[in-house]
């Protein structure tokens, strides 16, 4: 995958390539060349969802701002389950 089709993706959609590529490489099963470059490809997929989520908190932290200073609760995680 080059840069610029990563850079169409959205958060989700890294998201869940970079799941499969992690879930690949820990079946065990990859040659050494493949996994070398599934890295790769996760590396790039990593700096995606990076970029998506510092973009989301630049957006709310203009939010606030533009609200007066509001302040908004904490959101706890879903918890997995198994």
């Amino acid at each position: 995958m080059d840069a610029k089709a990563a850079n169409k993706l959205t958060f989700e959609q890294a998201l869940a390539q970079l799941e499969q590529i992690v879930d690949s490489m820990e079946s065990g099963d990859v040659p050494l060349a493949d996994l070398l470059a599934k890295f790769e490809e996760g590396n790039k997929l990593l700096r995606v969802c990076e970029t998506r989520l510092k973009d989301a908190e630049m957006k709310i932290e203009q939010l606030k701002k533009q609200n007066g200073g509001a302040t908004f609760a904490a959101i706890e995680p879903e918890k997995e389950t198994t």
